[in-house]
């Protein structure tokens, strides 16, 4: 029987998994911690997401190939693809003679809220009962060519992907903004260029910043950011995809 263990100092040392172990998940403990995850809040109790659960090796290569082989992709044992999805409410609505009217703005960022959510409550428990997670941030990039691999009907968005395994060796810390960067008492008190050089300091004098600074022949760790790792016409390409795929799946914007 699986439960919810209690770690010590976990909040403040968890770290982001990206490289994983041969060792099997078994059916019964992945099961277990989807369900208790499913029990995290949701829009109106409408529970608007689902998650596809890939195990074969050669359908995680395929999505791999999706989030550009992100080392976790291909490492990690299990992919979980969670996905906002309205198909499964708008089919018991009409199923029960309840015209559905979710196939706008405000009910896909409901769906998003849930799925959102959703994951991050399973990586929490995941991660406490012994397992390590890695956050896929390329799903929204290429969700029309995640959704044709899984096959996702009218109404199913992909969201969120999570490599999942039991973590080899010890992950990279990667450092936090400290707290009083992000704490607004209040109202929104706006940084100063004085804030903002108190909130980035600790992260621009770290190591490894400073081998991305040299690595890529920028000027400062900001600039790796905006020019090299989300620049701006990658962000508009990837936008126009993500935007239309989702009017192809039924949301009107």
């Amino acid at each position: 029987m699986f439960y919810i263990m209690k770690i010590e100092n976990y909040w403040t040392k968890r770290q982001t998994v990206r490289n994983f172990s041969d060792k099997e998940i078994l059916e019964e403990l992945l099961c277990s911690l989807l369900e208790k995850a499913s029990f995290a809040p949701t829009t109106g109790n409408m529970q608007l997401y689902s998650v596809v659960v890939t195990k074969d090796l050669e359908n995680r290569k395929k999505l791999a190939a999706f989030h550009f082989n992100q080392p976790a992709s291909v490492s990690a044992p299990v992919l979980l693809t969670f996905c906002a999805d309205f198909n499964r409410f708008i089919k018991w609505c009409e199923q029960r003679n309840a015209e559905p009217g979710f196939d706008n703005f405000q009910s896909f960022i409901s769906a998003m809220l849930d799925v959102a959510i959703f994951a991050q409550q399973f990586n929490t428990i995941a991660e406490i009962n012994g397992l390590g997670c890695c956050y896929l941030g390329t799903t929204t990039y290429n969700a029309h060519l995640i959704a044709k691999q899984l096959e996702l009907p009218k109404f199913v968005i992909p969201v969120v992907t999570l490599a999942v395994g039991y973590p080899d060796g010890e992950a990279e810390y990667v450092g936090r903004l400290p707290i009083d960067s992000i704490i607004h008492t209040e109202k929104y008190k706006d940084y100063s260029q004085e804030d903002i050089n108190d909130c980035y300091s600790e992260k621009e004098s770290r190591t490894d910043s400073k081998r991305f600074i040299a690595e890529n022949n920028k000027e400062n760790l900001a600039q790796v950011f905006t020019d090299v790792r989300y620049p701006k016409s990658q962000n508009e390409e990837f936008s126009k995809y993500f935007t239309d795929f989702i009017k192809s799946q039924g949301f009107k914007f």
